[in-house]
């Protein structure tokens, strides 16, 4: 699949450049291989002298040569290829040593494959699904290591297609990794059609989220069918193998049944459904937060829809949805849930618009694009404004989300309460596509002034405080998938061309009454909506 062009957004408060203005590269280079095989070498044969180390790895970097030295669980090697620009992969961060130097291209895609290989290399062993979490340390106190999660394994799905695309495992490898996970979810407990939130992954059978949140959980179900709907996108023109993978992908997106979860007609979809504790949870969901995506593709079922009054009245509240709100002259139009003046967490301006095109995308009720570009740029300012003090805070040190945090886990947001001094990379990193310059400025801060203290197996960890000299080794699924995709959008609109080139998505669009905006050419869009600049 050919790159597409870059392009330019403007707001009133920020101008963001294209990608190959910053630096980083939508082709894709190679490295010949005896020439890998011989530096590759040369670094694990050296004595453990930090200086010679540093002598040879400059050496390295100095002619340009990307080094690759992930290995794979299956096929050390031969699946691995080398990335699209001159990252090394081989950096070790287990010393603490500073980091060598590396070109913004070659950081981008470093960061883009460490984190990629949480879904590969880091792969629940039995069902290749995502695991809830990597702990570096080792130390699971809920004994959960082979608990595997299905919204973070939807983005880990997106993953894999970019990995494939960009060459950091061999198609082939990418297929046979999908195989793996598509048998495992043709087997696990489903509930009209819908994942549990957790799984064993060992077993396929549900791994209770809580003490009532046992059954299907239509959100968590709702992202992995963003992440398949792409994948059968990416392989039904294929071999013969891709395309009966699609097919079999294609079944189990008809399986669900977006009608059942509106609790028996109800004009609201229900997040929750347990066959011991039927509605319980009782969570009708209204925007705005993650979950546009779950309406999207009840309205594009192409086998149990929801209508638009249902989108109307659950998802906006009957035009409720609408209330503006400004910080620092950068301007919300939507209520965010909890009432969040400045925004929520900014996962909410990723985990539906990992597939889904924000570029234009509007309807009744607001502009979706805008909306994200503002509350990135809030979360931003908030962070660089600093009104509580944190230290660190700054225009390189940024990112409000939900993630890992001092007390447990924690849904950061741009207010009093919920600033907590801690900063989750995902955050920044995520949001390349709606702030690129703010964003190589915190890749940049997070490798050349963090290094070691942040950077690791499966790319940056997942939060810190430097107020609370707190740098724990460990990752969440949910957090690493949306950096690879995200990135990856911002760079070439892989994942965006390909889930909105699903022709029930663009129907059950159309349906809500959206305008399409860049999505209306499908996957050969190259141009941004003019209604985001």
């Amino acid at each position: 699949m050919q790159p597409i062009q870059s392009y330019s957004i403007q707001t009133s408060t920020n101008t963001l450049s294209t990608a190959e203005n910053i630096g980083i590269k939508p082709g894709k280079d190679k490295v010949s291989a005896p020439l890998h095989s011989f530096l590759k070498g040369i670094l694990f044969t050296l004595p453990a002298s930090k200086s010679r180390y540093h002598f040879w790895l400059s050496l390295c970097l100095l002619f340009s040569f990307p080094l690759v030295f992930s290995a794979c669980r299956q096929s050390p090697d031969s699946s691995l290829k080398t990335g699209t620009s001159d990252t090394t992969a081989g950096i070790d961060t287990a010393a603490g040593a500073p980091l060598p130097y590396l070109s913004d291209s070659a950081l981008f895609t470093l960061i883009q494959q460490r984190s990629f290989q949480y879904f590969y290399d880091g792969a629940e062993l039995e069902s290749k699904m995502a695991p809830e979490r990597i702990h570096m340390d080792g130390d699971y106190p809920e004994h959960d290591q082979s608990v595997v999660t299905t919204g973070g394994s939807g983005f880990g799905i997106m993953a894999l297609i970019v990995g494939m695309d960009r060459g950091f495992i061999t198609r082939a490898a990418g297929v046979q990794r999908l195989t793996a996970i598509v048998s495992f979810l043709e087997k696990a407990d489903r509930y009209h059609g819908a994942y549990s939130h957790w799984y064993e992954g060992t077993t396929g059978k549900t791994k209770p989220f809580g003490t009532k949140d046992d059954g299907g959980d239509l959100v968590e179900t709702s992202f992995l069918m963003q992440g398949l709907i792409t994948a059968r996108q990416y392989l039904q023109g294929g071999s013969s193998e891709e395309k009966a993978l699609a097919a079999r992908i294609d079944q189990l997106w008809r399986g669900v049944d977006y009608h059942w979860y509106t609790k028996g007609g109800e004009k609201v979809l229900y997040w929750h459904w347990s066959p011991d504790y039927g509605w319980e949870m009782n969570f009708p969901v209204h925007g705005y937060n993650e979950c546009l995506i779950m309406y999207i593709l009840g309205a594009s079922s192409p086998t149990h829809p929801v209508d638009k009054t249902t989108y109307d009245e659950g998802w906006a509240m009957n035009g409720k949805i609408k209330r503006a709100s400004s910080y620092k002259g950068i301007d919300l139009q939507f209520f965010h849930q909890g009432d969040l003046p400045n925004g929520g967490p900014l996962f909410w301006s990723e985990y539906s618009y990992l597939g889904l095109d924000p570029r234009g995308l509007i309807d009744a009720y607001g502009n979706y694009g805008q909306e994200n570009i503002n509350q990135t740029l809030i979360n931003y300012q908030w962070c660089v404004d600093n009104p509580k003090g944190f230290k660190g805070y700054g225009p390189g040190c940024w990112g409000l989300t939900a993630g890992y945090s001092t007390a447990g886990y924690a849904a950061h947001a741009p207010s009093m309460q919920s600033d907590l001094g801690v900063i989750s990379p995902t955050a920044a990193l995520s949001s390349f596509a709606y702030t690129p310059r703010q964003s190589m400025a915190a890749l940049r801060y997070f490798y050349d002034s963090l290094g070691s203290k942040l950077l690791g197996k499966y790319g940056f960890y997942d939060g810190f405080s430097q107020a609370d000299n707190w740098f724990p080794k460990r990752y969440l699924a949910i957090d690493q998938g949306p950096i690879v995709v995200m990135m990856e959008n911002y760079r070439s609109q892989l994942l965006w061309r390909l889930f909105v080139s699903a022709p029930e998505v663009r129907a059950g669009l159309k349906k809500l009454g959206f305008t399409l905006g860049a999505a209306a050419a499908g996957i050969k869009s190259q141009l941004p909506s003019p209604s985001l600049n």
